[in-house]
């Protein structure tokens, strides 16, 4: 398919889409989220696909949303249309394990995409922030809500409170990213992650995913349990058998992604 703000592309079972309004900053327009939306449930029906990744430029991966786009907003359209809905969730949705690929700036939308993925990798130049206050407004796609998950109270409330961004490192620290690394490396490192995964069962990583998942919403006897019912379904894979004969005749395992 032919987008006008994002440019996808396959490489051994990974998904690429890169957000590619560089004018802007990659701000996020109606425009660009329909298309990431659409690409997203593209690649998360594939079979072939084991992991998406989503990066932007190295000067922004996105710099927030469009505020033009929202400045004569009144209450009421944006209650009508249930505005920031919709699309911007598809990323927090999808199945197939997602990482965010993070260069320069990743502001109000462009914090609350990254963090809607798996995970983040960052290159030593990123700046992650949710300056929404210095407008007149708060986050509206989750960032008071996976922030405050991610970072803890604290820095939440200095990020949402301030409008101050923080760095690679002080995220890295904070357990926002997984990983940060040199600018010059950050698709290599990133591609290696998202192939390491993509070379794995794909139903099993989506079980796992689902099950990381429920520690964010449950308590943890509730997760545990859900844990242990998911660890036994994964029995009835035909994945699970190859893995653990293949560990026990010291080969690699053959998956079928049964």
């Amino acid at each position: 398919m032919a987008y006008e703000y994002i440019t996808t592309e396959t490489q051994d079972g990974v998904a690429i889409i890169t957000l590619n309004r560089p004018k802007a900053l990659n701000a996020l327009c109606a425009g660009l989220i329909a298309e990431l939306g659409q690409a997203l449930q593209s690649f998360d029906a594939d079979a072939g696909i084991g992991c998406i990744l989503i990066t932007g430029s190295e000067k922004a991966f996105a710099a927030g949303a469009d505020i033009k786009e929202m400045t004569d907003k009144t209450y009421q359209d944006v209650e009508a249309e249930d505005f920031i809905t919709g699309d911007w969730e598809v990323l927090s949705k999808v199945r197939t394990p997602t990482i965010a690929a993070v260069s320069g700036f990743a502001l109000g939308g462009g914090c609350e995409i990254a963090m809607m993925a798996d995970m983040i990798v960052a290159s030593d130049t990123a700046k992650f922030g949710q300056p929404e206050i210095t407008i007149g407004t708060i986050p509206g796609s989750g960032g008071t809500q996976r922030l405050t998950r991610a970072v803890g109270k604290s820095l939440a409330m200095y990020m949402c409170l301030t409008g101050e961004f923080i760095d690679a490192e002080t995220a890295l620290r904070s357990g926002l990213v997984a990983k940060v690394v040199p600018t010059a490396e950050l698709m290599e490192e990133s591609l290696r992650i998202a192939k390491k995964i993509a070379g794995m069962s794909r139903p099993v990583a989506r079980v796992c995913k689902e099950a990381v998942n429920v520690a964010l919403e449950t308590t943890l006897t509730e997760g545990v349990r859900f844990e242990r019912r998911v660890f036994h379904a994964t029995f009835a894979f035909d994945d699970r058998k190859e893995g653990m004969e293949a560990f026990a005749g010291k080969r690699k395992p053959e998956w079928n992604h049964r």
